[in-house]
């Protein structure tokens, strides 16, 4: 029996802890930003303006695998709040499944990332923005293939992004339910506030 599916906090729905808010936002940002840069130097020619792209890609995708590290130790000390009663199970079998497989992704996309760069470039490091030296995947240089995996798992996140603020926005202005009201700014509108 899965807990977060079977349990409830009745008739309210009860917040997540603001370091869970917050690191959920901060998260957000990152990972649109991170893909809007990813799809801007994919076309590029190579020359500077890719390569400082480039560089910020990776930079960010070094942050989220930080913060992604953070956040699964956050979640395993605080666990998230249940849902409300009145939310159906089948949606609550969806969100729980659909958070578990975006932690998976938070960390295999900036780990198949940095193995697509292991796997292209010579020496022991990459450098991120700064100068800092981020270390490659040792045995990765010259094998094919891992800059497609990570492309089919930032397609699958997407997807997995769109179905999340699907149904946050479902539940907040279609349901109008207490299910919303668990991640700020969101709202119960029976609150009223």
């Amino acid at each position: 029996m899965d807990r977060m599916v079977q349990a409830d906090t009745g008739d309210h729905a009860v917040r997540y802890k603001s370091v869970a808010v917050a690191i959920h936002w901060i998260t957000a940002a990152l990972l649109l930003t991170q893909v809007w840069i990813g799809l801007q130097f994919a076309d590029m020619a190579k020359g500077p303006a890719r390569d400082g792209l480039f560089t910020w890609h990776k930079t960010l995708g070094a942050t989220i695998l930080l913060l992604a590290i953070a956040r699964l130790i956050v979640r395993l000390r605080n666990p998230p709040p249940p849902f409300p009663k009145d939310f159906p199970k089948w949606e609550r079998f969806v969100a729980v499944w659909n958070h578990r497989i975006f932690y998976f992704m938070l960390l295999a996309l900036p780990l198949t990332g940095l193995a697509a760069v292991s796997a292209g470039a010579p020496g022991w490091s990459t450098p991120l923005i700064g100068g800092i030296p981020l270390p490659l995947i040792p045995g990765l240089h010259g094998v094919k293939g891992i800059g497609d995996i990570h492309v089919i798992l930032v397609w699958t996140t997407l997807a997995l992004l769109v179905l999340h603020v699907g149904a946050a926005l479902k539940q907040q202005f279609f349901d109008k339910n207490d299910v919303a009201d668990r991640m700020p700014p969101f709202h119960s509108p029976r609150r009223g506030i």
